[in-house]
């Protein structure tokens, strides 16, 4: 299951204004993601562009925590939450830009 531009932005608009601060970023990762067949790939590509590449104006680690609790859940798979924000934690404390090493945190947390 993708999520679209306009859903993403409209879990940011949960928290914040919904403004781009780097729109481009989100384009990329929209546009790799839908040639990804899995979709902790796809969720990776997706995590890294609202996590590190900013890109909204706020509330980007909110969003990216709420995007991995959406994306989790429309695949039929379950994440702890507070595993979730430990993930999104470190994360931004290790400045992960490697879509495999987020995709990898993603897949190690999930169960069915």
């Amino acid at each position: 299951m993708n999520l679209t531009k306009k859903d993403i932005v409209a879990i940011n608009e949960k928290f914040a204004s919904g403004h781009f601060e780097n729109e481009s970023s989100l384009n990329f990762a929209l546009k790799h993601s839908k040639h990804s067949i899995a979709w902790t790939k796809q969720l990776a590509y997706l995590i890294r562009a609202v996590l590190i590449d900013h890109v909204f104006v706020d509330a980007n680690k909110r969003t990216s925590y709420t995007l991995l609790l959406t994306f989790v859940e429309l695949n039929d798979w379950n994440i702890d939450e507070k595993q979730a924000v430990e993930i999104i934690k470190s994360l931004v404390l290790k400045k992960e830009k490697s879509i495999t090493n987020i995709q990898r945190r993603v897949e190690n947390a999930i169960t069915k």
